[in-house]
């Protein structure tokens, strides 16, 4: 070997060593990178010649490639864990928000309104307060309910929101990928990875794991593809979009849902960000609602069928249903699907039937039975309603009772009317559709949306029903007692818990929600 070979490979050495110098460097200058990859310089000898028998000696070292040192393993790990800490926290803040709407353990929440509005009931019927106080403790109760969906309501909405704007955030980084990749394709026709960019397009797919759980192919000089699932997103340097869809589940319910915008392939989110948004509609915020309507429905319900058969001592001269029904309808058996006016409520009539207590002022009295036939057959025992009972047929059965007067007011709601020196009063309803109707009733409305004193009852407070015909005789309380303890009643739609139950489970819910998302 010559001289000047031999001072080569020193040379060679040098250089080498001065690669390896700049690669530290950079290294250390990017330490604090955000997505930046620790780089190493990969080392070859050179071939060198033979110069003896059976002896040959290299020409030194060389530099053949910057690579980066990238764990794949532990990169898909770190997406994923991505995706799942961004689920957490968007679950908590969420979890976090409803649990101020609730306000429980506090003095401003419904279990106390609650306890407040049955505990006026109690009051009145130990005459320690006044009718008028009732209603008023029974609208403050309507408020807050209806403060309560109305802010649950605004947190779903905030909620769709935000998806969207998550959506559009995931399609930008989406874009970026595929742009990417296109770039390192171009960039590696010399087979020299581009570090530079699939660092960066490392940090996009981070961040697109913080939205959206994702899964990476990596097909080298061709490109990074990028599921969800099993749904491809980016294929190559081609984005396939995304977008918010709608769709109406099982039980015809709309839900959300996301979707590619090249084919609208469905996505199974599970996890990150937008996964945690859209399990708050269907999931988190739209399982409290149900809930919160169901505790309303349930009140209104029960709270009017007792009101409906209650009296007040000197009885009803007037009054009035609070359902609408067409000219159709009316005619309808009350239990055909046909009829929309019933078919929309959330409880349904029964077969069964009701009295009608008419009172002369001289003190006489009589009682009326009205039958409802709601079994859905005719008079041969085949199935159908040609023979059910209609609304027609009540009003016409309530009609012929000595003493009073039915018909349809304008608005098509029944309403009855005594003539004069007669009162009268409903009781004993077995067939529920006093309260179907809303006749007499405490509250308005179906659910948490709409639940209201009747208004007919805020303007007059002493047509509030705490009385009860038991037995033929007047128990000035026996509504009201019967309401007080309403609030602790186990009811079968309920599972057998009762209104309080049910909203306590609720919160608790809530509340183990909020401690497992922060643990």
């Amino acid at each position: 070997m010559s001289l000047t070979q031999s001072i080569n490979i020193g040379r060679t050495a040098l250089n080498a060593s001065q690669i390896g110098i700049q690669v530290a460097g950079n290294n250390m200058a990017n330490a604090t990178t955000a997505g930046y990859s620790r780089q190493i310089a990969r080392l070859t000898p050179i071939r060198g010649g033979s110069y003896a028998p059976q002896v040959s000696i290299g020409a030194g070292v060389q530099v053949t490639g910057i690579q980066r040192q990238i764990d794949e393993a532990m990169q898909s790990r770190l997406w994923q864990t991505t995706s799942d800490q961004a689920a957490a926290d968007t679950m908590l803040n969420l979890y976090s928000s409803i649990e101020g709407i609730l306000g429980e353990l506090g003095d401003n929440d419904l279990s106390s309104e609650l306890s407040a509005f049955f505990a006026s009931w109690s009051e009145r019927a130990n005459q320690t307060r006044s009718s008028s106080s009732v209603v008023q403790q029974g609208e403050k109760l309507a408020n807050f309910i209806r403060r309560v969906r109305t802010d649950l309501s605004a947190t779903a909405t905030q909620a769709e929101r935000e998806l969207g704007g998550s959506v559009v955030q995931a399609n930008e980084l989406l874009n970026q990928i595929a742009t990417l990749n296109g770039a390192i394709s171009d960039a590696e026709i010399g087979n020299q990875p581009a570090n530079v960019l699939r660092d960066q397009r490392d940090e996009l797919i981070t961040q697109l794991s913080a939205l959206m759980p994702v899964t990476v192919v990596d097909r080298g000089r061709e490109g990074t593809d990028v599921l969800v699932g099993s749904v491809p997103v980016v294929l190559g340097s081609q984005s396939r979009g995304l977008e918010v869809s709608r769709f109406t589940d099982n039980d015809g319910n709309l839900q959300l849902s996301i979707s590619t915008k090249v084919d609208g392939s469905r996505l199974s989110v599970e996890s990150g960000r937008i996964g945690a948004l859209l399990a708050s509609q269907g999931g988190v915020v739209g399982d409290i609602i149900e809930k919160l309507d169901n505790v309303a429905s349930q009140l209104i319900w029960e709270v009017n069928k007792l009101h409906a058969t209650g009296t007040t001592t000197a009885g009803y001269t007037r009054l009035s249903g609070q359902l609408r029904l067409s000219a159709a309808d009316r005619a309808t058996a009350i239990n055909d699907p046909t009829n929309a006016a019933f078919d929309g409520l959330p409880f349904q009539p029964v077969n069964g039937g009701f009295m009608i207590r008419v009172k002369h002022s001289s003190g006489a009295a009589t009682e009326t039975r009205i039958d409802i036939d709601l079994d859905g057959r005719d008079n041969t025992g085949a199935r159908g309603f040609t023979d059910d009972t209609t609304m027609d047929d009540i009003v016409a059965a309530l009609d012929a009772v000595d003493g009073i007067r039915a018909s349809y007011n304008a608005s098509g709601q029944l309403e009855v009317t005594a003539d004069d020196g007669f009162t009268f009063n409903f009781q004993d309803d077995s067939s529920n559709v006093l309260a179907a109707i809303g006749m007499n009733a405490f509250y308005t409305g179906l659910d948490a949306s709409d639940i209201r004193v009747r208004s007919e009852l805020q303007g007059t407070p002493n047509m509030l029903a705490a009385g009860r015909i038991v037995n033929k005789e007047l128990v000035e309380n026996g509504t009201a007692l019967a309401l007080a303890q309403l609030q602790d009643k186990s009811l079968d739609a309920l599972g057998g818990r009762s209104l309080a139950g049910l909203w306590r489970d609720t919160v608790q819910q809530t509340a183990a929600g909020v401690a497992d998302k922060k643990s």
